[in-house]
């Protein structure tokens, strides 16, 4: 196959964090692909030869649209105008989705609106930039399971990549929060995002007044599980 004469640009480190873990010959759907960055590197990498790249938004479809024309892509990639999973069917024959760079309950919601799409879906890569316990929890009571977690820093922020395929799952509450193969992992950027937040708890707590003692005890819960995470961490 002819391969495409475009210099292929470096993604973020998250980006490509999420790129690493997609199957070699997968059919992708990329749901909010913004500038169809990604098909585009796995494409021009040989990693994958179709995709196509979701956009609800008109401006960040059309910037889509412009890039996969640019790189001579469009005969390979997709650009379609459509909310979450309503941008694939049956038809196209989608083997792996990645959803990343939107908060975890959203990215459960997008799932949740289609979920009977996701029944022929080999694996999904998700990147949620909060609320990943509400995603975990969403995941178990869909029968989906985690088999592998990634956590890593860039420019300040830290990013937390779950890699998903079809099967049972039973997490405690610490797994929800803090993610199992994080958890039992706690490498060294894991240990550093929960201390941050350890701090930031406990400038909080010196905030609130005495009397309040309902608030004071809910963050005193939250103090005390991160610190028994990183205690055996």
């Amino acid at each position: 196959m002819e391969k495409n004469n475009l210099e292929i640009k470096p993604l973020s480190k998250r980006l490509e964090m999420v790129a690493s873990f997609v199957p070699r010959g997968a059919k992708l759907l990329d749901v909010g692909s913004d500038h169809a960055y990604l098909p585009i590197h796995l494409i021009n990498l040989g990693q994958i030869t179709e995709a196509i790249a979701g956009e609800v938004v008109k401006g960040p479809y059309t910037s889509a649209l412009s890039n996969v024309a640019e790189s001579g892509l469009a005969d390979r990639i997709q650009v379609r105008l459509a909310n979450g999973l309503a941008a694939f069917g049956k038809k196209d024959k989608v083997t792996v989705i990645t959803i990343a760079g939107m908060g975890g309950r959203l990215i459960a919601d997008i799932l949740e609106s289609g979920k009977e799409k996701l029944e022929n879906i080999d694996r999904l890569i998700l990147q949620p930039n909060n609320r990943e316990d509400d995603l975990r929890r969403w995941l178990q009571a869909n029968q989906l399971k985690i088999i592998t977690e990634t956590l890593l820093r860039e420019n300040g922020k830290y990013y937390e990549v779950l890699v998903v395929e079809k099967g049972h799952m039973t997490l405690s509450e610490k797994d929800f929060r803090f993610g199992p193969y994080l958890r039992k992992e706690g490498s060294e950027v894991f240990v550093e995002k929960w201390r941050g937040e350890l701090d930031k708890l406990n400038d909080a707590l010196k905030c609130i007044p005495e009397n309040r003692q309902q608030d004071r005890s809910v963050l005193l819960q939250k103090i005390e599980m991160i610190q028994g995470v990183l205690d055996v961490s």
